[in-house]
């Protein structure tokens, strides 16, 4: 298994971050393997796997270098450069740009664990072909998506965070995504890929939740380090938000009940305005009410006030549901 030394500072530094290049690397990782894990992503798929392979079948050098790229136990190290606080997808894909040919070509070899095909090995852009290509994903596949795909990433960072907040770190790395957990002794295993262990106290160390349910690490040189893990599979698919039922729509605005629904377990402000899509204002008006009628109760848990449904909030959703 590969594991990382990551001292208790190094620990308490790291944070969640998201990333739009990230997105979109696994969005191609999930065209290239072609078969969604929910509904979600098969819909996805549907949509846009076959201009996808329409692409590559056009461009046979780029369709080489995918292949090569996303290796059976290594990624090529050029295609996902570690994402960085606050980055646009165009900065991080001018990274991925600015990687020198020969600098390709040799991650490459790693990645596809032998020689290139002499396509390959003769071809100066792959760099270009390979940014590229992450544009064209963006650009039709991500980016029309991009709005709702980010409340759900931060209602992720939210809700992970509010459980490190409960139960501490370990109990948040044992869950990010198969393979990684908290092994104790300072060390954190985030693959099941026999490799050397790596020394990282004292680095910037990042977590970066992406919607495909994939995952992979990364690192610069040996100062920044990161997990990419899958969001929460609830999360995945926008169409698992529990229905309001209409009659309970009816009575209280359809909005405001949506909100009083998601309140089957607690939440906060932020994951409501997350998975909602509605603001921060808004929101807050319909917790007013809701509180002032008695449907909803707040309550501190460290630094964060999360709110849940009242016995008579429940009784009332209940009864909505079966009418």
């Amino acid at each position: 298994m590969g594991w990382w030394q990551v001292n208790a500072d190094t620990l308490a530094r790291s944070r969640f971050v998201l990333s739009p290049l990230a997105e979109t690397f696994a969005s191609l990782k999930l065209l290239h393997a072609g078969v969604g894990r929910h509904p979600g992503e098969q819909a996805w798929l549907r949509a846009h796997l076959p201009a996808y392979r329409e692409r590559l079948a056009g461009d046979p050098v780029t369709a080489l270098l995918v292949h090569a790229g996303l290796g059976r136990n290594w990624i090529a190290d050029f295609l996902t450069p570690t994402p960085r606080d606050g980055e646009t997808f165009g900065e991080g894909v001018a990274r991925v740009r600015a990687v020198p040919a020969a600098a390709a070509r040799a991650q490459l070899r790693v990645s596809l664990a032998g020689p290139l095909p002499s396509a390959l090995e003769r071809t100066d852009d792959l760099p270009e072909r390979a940014a590229a290509l992450l544009e064209w994903v963006w650009d039709g596949t991500v980016r029309p998506y991009w709005a709702r795909r980010r409340r759900v990433l931060e209602a992720d960072v939210v809700a992970r965070t509010a459980q490190v907040s409960r139960g501490g770190w370990a109990a948040v790395l044992d869950a990010l995504r198969p393979g990684t957990r908290w092994l104790g002794e300072n060390r954190l295993q985030v693959n099941l890929h026999e490799y050397p262990p790596r020394e990282i106290s004292g680095a910037e160390l990042v977590f970066v939740p992406v919607t495909p349910q994939t995952g992979w690490v990364s690192w610069e040189e040996s100062d920044r380090y990161a997990v990419v893990y899958p969001c929460a599979g609830a999360l995945a698919d926008g169409h698992d938000r529990p229905p309001v039922p209409a009659g309970l729509g009816a009575l209280l605005g359809a909005a405001r009940a949506g909100v009083l629904v998601l309140l089957g377990g607690p939440m906060s402000t932020t994951q409501l305005v997350a998975v909602t899509g509605q603001g921060l204002g808004t929101v807050g008006r319909h917790l007013r009410v809701l509180l002032d009628a008695g449907l909803v109760e707040r309550r501190r848990a460290g630094r964060s006030v999360l709110y849940s449904r009242t016995a008579a909030g429940e009784v009332l959703v209940k009864a909505a549901r079966r009418g």
